[in-house]
């Protein structure tokens, strides 16, 4: 029986079905057999394929991005997968089938589509139940442009530890205020030197 899991991103859901691979001890309920993957963006023609397709389209999408976030030219052409800008808010994506007579598949999707698609990758790699071999290029990419909720984690615990610091030792200050209050010593002992 094979597995599968999604991922979801308002109008966008990535489906990958296979197996585990119970020679490397991992649960019934992961997955590293990639036996195909499902695309489904709203309003739009299922997209599905092989092991072998996904990560030269998860590549795409982070290669793409990446040169809209670095203000370059958005354009990626490949044996694939072609992506280019039309205009600021619409990206055409040509899907080409690596099976003989099979028309390319042409896609209009805007920002928000292009987005959710893209974090619903981002959910696929940072997923523990499934390993997908990527490239190290997918992985750099990846790592550079994320949106997901690890990096807010990462921020937040970033901003956590200096921040507790900070209450501990204005804590602790006002405590040994507390306790020690030189001005009310010197005026008890010239009270007590008085008498």
């Amino acid at each position: 029986m094979q597995n599968k899991l999604s991922f979801h991103q308002s109008s966008v859901n990535l489906e990958i079905i296979g197996l585990p691979d119970y020679s490397n001890n991992e649960y019934k309920d992961e997955i590293s057999i990639i036996s195909h993957w499902k695309l489904t963006i709203i309003d739009k023609p299922l997209i599905e394929g092989k092991v072998e397709h996904l990560v030269p389209i998860m590549d795409a999408f982070y290669i793409y991005s990446n040169l809209l976030i670095k203000n370059e030219i958005p354009l990626y052409e490949s044996k694939l997968i072609d992506i280019k800008a039309e205009n600021l808010n619409i990206h055409n994506i040509v899907l080409k089938s690596s099976k003989p007579n099979v028309k390319p598949l042409t896609l209009k999707i805007g920002n928000s589509l292009l987005s959710d698609t893209i974090n619903c990758f981002d959910q696929l790699n940072e997923s523990s139940k499934v390993r997908v071999k990527t490239t190290d290029f997918s992985n750099n990419i990846s790592n550079k442009i994320k949106f997901g909720f690890n990096n807010r984690a990462k921020f937040s615990n970033l901003i956590l530890t200096p921040f507790i610091a900070i209450c501990s030792l204005i804590l602790f200050s006002c405590t040994f205020i507390y306790l020690f209050n030189p001005i009310e010593d010197n005026q008890k002992n010239e009270l007590i030197k008085a008498k």
